[in-house]
């Protein structure tokens, strides 16, 4: 997708080589590590974006930030003390907690499902290693097995994802390794031809939509003798996370029918970044059944992602990356930094509860807003945390998988870059198989529309969703107008060029928020009781022309943090 309107901090033409993360200093060090991200900067790089952060204009701004952000912070906080008016319309949604005293709003079930489950992951990762370790000191020397660097662990990875996978869904355990193997044989079958891509996508949609609308196919609806098996489903209903399962199934055939067709990169014998392993194919004969059940069973990736190409896991299993104590180390760091912010959240700021028990009778606009703004956030958390867990477990065990979140969900201002930022290995599965197929730039909105109704589709078979899915794509058509009409090539230099674009952020953020608000929080009639609330009153236009106003200078300090990485070659394109 072109990128946004605001000026351009690409940088062409640059050396290749990795900028070491020594090379990072001062307020790039909390952006988070992609190595593909690092490149040397030029010598003029200061000259043609030189720092704003000590001119009168950003004093100004640090200014409105002390005053500002204290209140976002205090707001929800206040909303959920015993004391509030609206407390006791919520109270029956909260939980002891372990925090100075305070209940837990551990009412959402979806993270609730994560963290009450914490301690057995933990567990699961540390019998994965020390089975790992197990396997390779005492079986694999003693096996007939290719030997081509890290192949050797793919029975391991075969063994325990059964078991895993027996641990999750039980007697549902036989229907998705069905499903794995008629798609594995929709590939072979296929192989080169056209319609391959077809009858894959046809298979694994047709499958994620009916387990939907069946239950997952219980085994009473073949003959309710069979009743007694569907009581012995596992924990975790294998059709509910299909959608991520599907993903690795359709990546697997799609790149072995470019192998099949030699579109792609062919390999040189040299080391490979990230995009290299994803276009370049193997030889035909790494796409076996072995292989492939290695791929989908990945134990660390299995139940969440982040999402791997096929292509991408078995280079790393052939060719292992050095993966750096310190690099996993600070990165357990930041998970832990994660998950303590979340429990701070939910220990203080009743906001979920609130949300979905409609208490919020009597707020004012900024009250209202603040409940619609940290559900945003607590949705952000509620994603990163678990993505990072299992990131954090596949990189203890040799792979890096895409990082999901590289952006904090408060620093994004233009709608392209905030979906390269959020689940960003969905985005390159999305741009990857599904974008560039249908033309990519050269069909920007017939594509974008349709990766969005695809993406609504794939999250749940729900209206409000599509209504998501619709606006998000309305909203990002404005931005690429704005791309062409303003090109940064061309205005990029006139003073008035980074204040024009914060305008345009401001309409970007409060159109993002909008379009979130409705698919992942309030839906559409909750967004339109709010959006009554805030224009119905003078109260309330005041507070949206104080919101813009805000919005405007995070906008300019937004820019000059990715100014500040660029000096310091980070290059990112969110």
């Amino acid at each position: 997708m072109p990128s946004d309107s605001r000026r351009d901090y690409s940088t062409p033409n640059l050396h290749p080589d990795l900028l070491s993360q020594r090379g990072r200093s001062g307020i790039t060090k909390l952006t988070v590590d992609i190595p593909s991200s690092y490149r040397p900067p030029p010598e003029n790089i200061t000259t043609r974006y030189p720092s704003q952060w000590r001119t009168p204009e950003f004093y100004l701004y640090y200014v409105a930030f002390a005053a500002v952000v204290p209140f976002m912070v205090y707001i929800p906080i206040r909303l959920s003390y015993t004391t509030h008016p609206n407390y006791l319309r919520y109270q029956h949604r909260l939980s002891p907690g372990w925090l100075f005293g305070q209940k837990v709003d551990n009412s959402d079930h979806q993270y609730r499902t994560f963290r009450d489950n914490v301690p057995v992951l933990f567990a699961l990762l540390a019998v994965f290693l020390s089975l790992k370790q197990l396997y390779v000191r005492i079986l694999a020397p003693r096996l007939t097995i290719r030997s081509e660097a890290n192949l050797h662990l793919v029975p391991f990875i075969i063994a325990f994802g059964i078991l895993m996978l027996l641990g999750l869904h039980g007697s549902s355990a036989p229907k998705v390794l069905a499903v794995f193997l008629l798609n594995y044989t929709i590939a072979k079958y296929t192989a080169a031809s056209k319609f391959g891509p077809l009858a894959t996508w046809i298979f694994n949609v047709a499958v994620l939509f009916a387990a939907d609308k069946y239950a997952g196919f219980p085994y009473a609806s073949l003959h309710p003798s069979l009743n007694y098996l569907d009581t012995l489903d596992g924990f975790y209903r294998w059709h509910v996370g299909f959608n991520i399962t599907m993903l690795r199934l359709i990546s697997f055939n799609m790149d072995y029918h470019w192998a099949c067709r030699r579109i792609g990169q062919t390999d040189n014998g040299r080391e490979l970044e990230y995009k290299e392993r994803t276009r370049t194919s193997h030889s035909l004969d790494i796409y076996n059944v072995w292989n492939y059940l290695a791929y989908v069973l990945y134990s660390p990736l299995y139940i969440g992602g982040p999402i791997m190409s096929f292509n991408d896991f078995l280079w790393q299993l052939r060719r292992p990356l050095n993966i750096p104590l310190r690099t996993t180390l600070a990165y357990l760091f930041r998970f832990a930094i994660c998950i303590l912010t979340m429990e701070f959240i939910l220990h203080f700021m009743y906001v979920v509860a609130i949300k979905d028990t409609k208490a919020w009778q009597g707020d004012n606009a900024a009250e209202l807003s603040m409940i619609g703004l940290w559900n945003l956030i607590i949705i952000w958390l509620k994603l990163l945390v678990p993505w990072r867990f299992f990131r954090l477990w596949a990189l203890l065990d040799g792979i890096d998988p895409p990082e999901n979140m590289v952006r904090c969900v408060l620093n994004n201002y233009s709608a392209q870059g905030f979906w390269r930022a959020w689940h960003r290995s969905y985005n390159l599965w999305i741009v990857r198989y599904i974008y560039i197929p249908l033309g990519g730039t050269k069909n920007v909105v017939f594509t974008t529309i349709l990766v969005f109704t695809f993406v609504a589709l794939w999250h749940d078979l729900s209206f409000r969703l599509l209504a998501w899915g619709w606006l998000v794509s309305l909203f990002i058509i404005p931005e690429i107008l704005a791309s062409y009409v303003l090109p940064a090539s061309k205005f990029g230099s006139r003073w008035w060029y980074r204040h024009a674009c914060a305008v345009g952020a401001v309409f970007n953020m409060m159109m993002m928020m909008g379009a979130n608000l409705v698919g992942f929080v309030l839906g559409t009639e909750g967004v339109s009781y709010m959006l009554g609330q805030l224009f119905s009153s003078w109260e309330g236009i005041r507070f949206i022309v104080f919101s813009c106003v805000c919005l405007f200078i995070g906008s300019q300090v937004m820019f000059e943090y990715r100014a500040e990485e660029i000096r310091k070659g980070v290059v990112r394109r969110c």
